[in-house]
């Protein structure tokens, strides 16, 4: 990239993102993105020719007319391929008619995945992890839209397992970042004295490495007790508990299972027990969003704050490349819709959030950084921390 593109986009940069996270977003890391998303397109397209998507594009079709041609089960593919389809249109791979139908523009372009992954490993290994979850997502993609086998045993057998253990670390750049702008919002959130806090699908552990270290570093550590940690899978929790026990002797720790989909009280959780309730990564899998903010506000105690790190979709309706992957689990594409805030599953839009917060009993909600302002000139952001308070 030539010095003088470099020093604007860094001029950009530091002009819309707060200086507390600016250094999160370097040269460097800006490049990793940049190459995962052309990595993820690349797969994109593979994918689209191994599931017949491209064979049923010949002509102009609908998403749904495309499923069908293709001879994949509507019920699971209709979510990833109308992705695969707007994300090739977005490149211009294909054309777009009447805002409804696609048609293939021209022959795809010979791409090799495997050129970006070389280039990424020469630019920044520690990135890789993001982008082994890309490719195995897109190896199973046929089997997936046939419904052969599901998302969750495509994405989580064994090999799936140990590569969603670096892909969610602090070690993995991508990744990090929510971790980073979670912990502090977090840390901002919290209230004077504080009190319990309750940490929502905190899988293997990083979210809470990354919140309890800073809370230790704003000297805030004897303000939070207990720091309850919960993740449904059992294996996942084990590995968190042994991590963060050894990672932080001496504090009080609990761990439990907790389903987000389910009553909170059945995991024990009591009412108005929690200063805060934090999340990163998780709550935009809720099935049922409305119901599990209102679990979430049962747990929190007056004036209590929720602060949830989430991938945020820049503007409405536009595919974010980390989807590829996600699109396949039945927990990301299967939720209950509400018109106005919850208009499909998975990512939401910083306004569909505020919507949806304040809908379900929650005020002062606030996005960190402001990805309103940021989007029309780096569309590409799409990490941000939102919290609000228990109204």
């Amino acid at each position: 990239m030539p010095t003088e593109t470099q020093r604007r986009r860094a001029n950009e940069r530091a002009a819309l993102i707060p200086h507390e996270i600016l250094s999160l977003f370097d040269d460097s890391f800006v490049r990793s993105c940049e190459l995962l998303e052309e990595y993820v397109a690349r797969l994109a397209v593979a994918a689209f020719r191994s599931t017949g998507l491209e064979r049923a594009c010949a002509g102009a079709v609908t998403v749904d007319e495309a499923v069908a041609r293709a001879g994949l089960a509507p019920d699971i593919a209709r979510v990833p391929a109308a992705w695969l389809l707007a994300t090739l249109a977005a490149r211009g791979w294909l054309e777009t008619l009447d805002g409804a139908r696609y048609r293939a523009a021209g022959p795809l372009p010979a791409l090799d995945p495997n050129e970006i992954v070389a280039q990424q490993e020469a630019h920044d290994p520690n990135c890789l992890p993001s982008y082994r979850i890309a490719a195995l997502a897109a190896e199973r993609y046929p089997a997936v839209l046939r419904g052969e086998i599901t998302g969750e045993q495509a994405l989580f057998d064994p090999e799936g397992v140990s590569a969603w253990l670096k892909y969610f670390s602090n070690a993995n750049p991508l990744y990090a970042v929510s971790n980073a702008i979670g912990a502090i919002a977090a840390e901002r959130a919290l209230p004077a004295g504080a009190g319990a806090v309750l940490e929502l699908g905190g899988g293997f552990g990083s979210g809470a490495e990354a919140l309890l270290a800073r809370l230790d570093a704003a000297e805030r550590r004897p303000e939070v007790a207990p720091y309850r940690f919960t993740e449904l899978a059992p294996m996942f929790l084990r590995r968190a508990e042994r991590t963060l026990r050894a990672r932080f002797p001496g504090r009080l720790l609990e761990f439990g299972a907790l389903d987000i989909n389910r009553p909170f009280g059945e995991a024990g959780i009591a009412p108005g027990a929690y200063s805060l309730v934090y999340g990163v990564n998780v709550v935009h899998v809720a099935r049922d969003l409305a119901a599990t903010l209102g679990e979430i506000r049962t747990a929190l105690g007056d004036g209590g704050m929720l602060v949830v790190a989430e991938c945020v979709r820049p503007f409405a309706g536009r595919p974010v490349y980390v989807e590829l992957a996600f699109n396949l689990l039945g927990a990301f594409r299967d939720a209950v819709l509400v018109p106005g805030w919850r208009p499909n599953g998975g990512f939401l839009t910083p306004e569909q959030w505020r919507s949806a917060l304040e809908a379900n009993g929650f005020a002062d909600v606030a996005v960190f950084p402001d990805i309103a302002a940021i989007r029309e000139v780096i569309p590409q952001f799409v990490v941000a921390a939102i919290s609000a308070r228990r109204a």
